[in-house]
């Protein structure tokens, strides 16, 4: 009889199961990584091999999910490189850089980050590369910013890119130089590109590196309560990695990768159908490469974000200014419609109202077709035009919203020195959207986000202010949601986004056994504690994978 007991029972506890009727009870039994069942039958499923888990009254809820982030980015900065915060002045910044270059031997490059947009003016002088040059002792430097779309490189690394104050600015980028035509190290979307592209060949990543940061990042979302994620943009060597550890044992959460089409900033070898072609072999367990990933535009501080109106006069771009796409109305559909012949999804990045417009014009062509279980991501849309509110539930695409990358911080306080105030005021539509019944799936967008911490997100979708405290004042508050519907779009909401509903975002028999267990209820909190909330236990598949 024992195939019936339980291998695991959670009891005495406070379980929010996130199941259509809201059910909430205290028992929870667990077999083979499954919820086998919930509430008085789960009880009668004890038996003498079970292990039992009294929670003495805790809070317990599925996992988080994080429906966008660069986790290995994350295990690699954390593992191997430079990892400050963004909000640093120039002169911290550099005092940084001159302590972690230190360490490293002659020839070592200084790589990581992250430097806050508002610096790009301070670091776009002669004086200060300078500056970078003797922090750095002579080793190259690679630092990326905050939004991980351009970099800062000094001399060295100029010069061993081959790149000179007469290099023309390469396709989607700019090489940024002083009045007098000086190159500054300063390099814009494209710009970077050279710089990796020399950075992997000259120090390149050995595959078990690149595992070990992948797992990094895992172990790192774990402390934050996330079971599961999606990559925003997945080479195909992330791809290999993660095949890897689901084959070790090692793949500790469900995660889904969008596979790079296009690349402006990473510098990644191959792209599109050279990652698409490898994908099935590289699909696990664990690991559903089910997405591609489009830069459609840039990000608004650099002014790359495409408008449907110009940028502020007075912020240095050319007259008149809306920004551009990356590619064109035809090439966009060509993309998604190639794509969605083989069920492929899309998670297509897009800043500017512009370039949302374009992604909901193509999307509106290929559901024309036919193509209707195709999911379709529009990451970040920070700004929507008004016409297009009722089109994402039309068109049944999500919002991918990060709000570490809106509520009131450096990033918001950027984009508000680029745009009219009446435009950059104007950041994230939730509450029109919900009511229009669009999806929203919550993530981080770590580590261009200081930490991938969903409570802050949810303090920030339900308040409209910064969870630190640092910065006053809220944001558009009209588009407050409500408590429950912002956990919502970090647990159930996503999981259908991501399309591992099948398997996780619920504590209900037959779903894995993703849960965590918190420091306090978030229901019965004040919403000025809900940032404090953490996990005390998080465990995947019945298995405790973080403990506090």
């Amino acid at each position: 009889m024992s195939e019936h007991y339980a291998d695991l029972l959670l009891i005495n506890g406070v379980i929010d199961t996130l199941d259509p009727a809201g059910t909430r009870t205290s028992t929870l039994a667990v077999k083979a990584g499954k919820v086998l069942a919930t509430g008085t039958e789960a009880g009668l499923s004890r038996g003498p091999g079970t292990a039992v888990v009294d929670l003495q009254g805790a809070y317990v809820m599925p996992g988080l999910l994080d429906v966008h982030n660069h986790h290995m980015l994350a295990g690699q900065m954390d593992l191997f490189e430079l990892d400050a915060p963004p909000s640093l002045t120039l002169e911290r910044f550099l005092a940084s850089i001159s302590d972690y270059a230190a360490t490293l031997g002659p020839d070592e490059w200084v790589t990581g980050g992250s430097w806050g947009s508002g610096l790009l003016a301070e670091l776009n002088t002669p004086e200060a590369l300078r500056r970078l040059d003797d922090a750095t002792g002579g080793r190259p430097a690679l630092l990326k910013d905050d939004s991980k779309h351009n970099r800062w490189a000094n001399s060295r690394a100029l010069e061993l890119a081959g790149i000179t104050d007469t290099t023309a600015d390469p396709d989607g980028g700019q090489i940024l130089r002083d009045a007098a035509g000086r190159a500054t190290g300063v390099l814009i979307e494209a710009g970077g590109v050279l710089l990796e592209q020399t950075l992997a060949r000259l120090q390149p990543m050995a595959p078990e590196q690149l595992a070990r940061a992948a797992e990094r990042g895992i172990e790192l979302l774990h402390s934050y309560g996330v079971t599961g994620f999606q990559d925003a943009a997945a080479s195909l060597q992330l791809l290999q990695a993660l095949k890897q550890l689901d084959d070790d044992g090692r793949l500790h959460a469900w995660v889904v990768t969008s596979m790079q089409a296009n690349d402006f900033i990473f510098g990644t070898t191959p792209l599109g159908e050279g990652i698409i072609s490898e994908r099935e072999g590289l699909r696990s367990e664990h690991h559903r490469p089910d997405f591609i990933k489009i830069f459609l535009d840039g990000v608004p501080p650099a002014g790359t974000g495409s408008f449907l109106e110009p940028y502020l006069p007075e912020a240095g771009f050319p007259e008149c200014h809306c920004g551009s796409t990356t590619m064109g109305p035809e090439e966009l559909e060509d993309w998604l419609m190639r794509t969605a012949e083989r069920g492929i999804s899309a998670k297509i990045h897009c800043t500017g109202d512009a370039s949302v417009r374009l992604a909901l014009d193509t999307i509106a062509k290929v559901r024309a077709a036919g193509h209707t279980d195709t999911k379709y991501h529009i990451a970040h849309g920070q700004f929507v035009h008004p016409d297009d509110y009722g089109r994402f539930a039309e068109l049944d695409v999500t919002a991918d919203i990060s709000p570490s990358l809106w509520f009131p911080g450096v990033i918001s306080e950027a984009i508000a020195t680029v745009l009219p105030p009446e435009r950059a005021s104007k950041m994230q539509p939730n509450r029109i959207l919900l009511d229009a019944g669009a999806r929203l799936a919550g993530g981080s967008d770590w580590p261009v986000s200081v930490s991938p911490n969903a409570w802050e997100g949810i303090y920030g979708l339900v308040t409209r202010k910064d969870p630190s405290g640092a910065f006053p004042g809220t944001l558009w508050p009209e588009q407050a949601i409500t408590l429950s519907e912002a956990i919502a779009v970090y647990t159930t909401a996503c999981a259908e986004a991501m399309g591992v509903d099948d398997v996780t975002g619920s504590l209900i028999p037959g779903k894995s056994a993703d849960f965590i267990v918190l420091s306090d209820n978030p229901h019965d909190v004040d919403i000025e504690k809900i940032p404090t909330i953490h996990a005390r236990q998080t465990w995947f598949a019945g298995r405790k994978v973080y403990d506090a």
